[in-house]
């Protein structure tokens, strides 16, 4: 099986088929796609103006596709490299047992779905690199009331979610599945409590 590198390559190759070409940028997201695969996709079309269903699409939009495709990554891999430190750290010191917020760590590892988005057609509008910065940083913070992203405040529960973790906050403004270790503890009661959301499955 190719790897992101490998089909970033072919992506790349001016000599390749342009249906290749734009399959292989779709099978990168098989291994990267902070949105989860439908989203990240549409969000990469809308951005560089790839028509979805286009076969044969601009070579140089392909590639600034890319481009965003592979700097958000190398901030998610810089992100995973110094997890992967504080974890040893953290088990050398003897905490052997992950908290909370390594659930969401867990969730996302090989980085998909760090941000899913419910809704493919709702996303954030930001450049994916800008958009995990936001989130890494918020993760790092302390909790907050809006959205680590795109800083609405219109978070609704929601317990009916296509993927895991299958129930939790969802923000209005951009679309993401907003990780519950970033909210304080007013900010989810008032998500649960919102016209429009659905009961707590807690």
């Amino acid at each position: 099986m190719a790897g992101f590198r490998s089909l970033a390559r072919q992506v790349r190759d001016p000599r390749g088929d342009l249906a290749l070409r734009r399959y292989s940028l779709r099978k990168c997201l098989e291994r990267f796609a902070p949105y989860g695969h439908r989203a990240t996709w549409d969000h990469l079309c809308a951005r560089h103006g790839i028509g979805p269903e286009d076969r044969a699409p601009d070579p140089e939009r392909l590639i600034r596709a890319l481009e965003e495709l592979e700097e958000a990554r190398a901030v998610w891999l810089a992100y995973e490299t110094g997890f992967a430190e504080r974890r040893r750290r953290e088990k050398h010191d003897g905490l052997r047992r992950p908290g909370t917020f390594d659930d969401w760590h867990r969730r996302t590892w090989g980085g998909r779905d760090i941000a899913p988005c419910d809704d493919p057609g709702v996303h954030p509008d930001a450049p994916l690199a800008q958009v995990l910065d936001r989130l890494i940083a918020a993760l790092d913070g302390e909790p907050g009331t809006a959205c680590p992203v795109c800083a609405d405040q219109g978070i609704v529960w929601r317990q009916d979610l296509e993927r895991e973790p299958w129930f939790g906050p969802v923000c209005t403004g951009c679309g993401i599945v907003v990780p519950q270790s970033v909210l304080t503890g007013r900010a989810l009661e008032r998500a649960r409590r919102r016209p429009g959301a659905l009961a707590s499955a807690a």
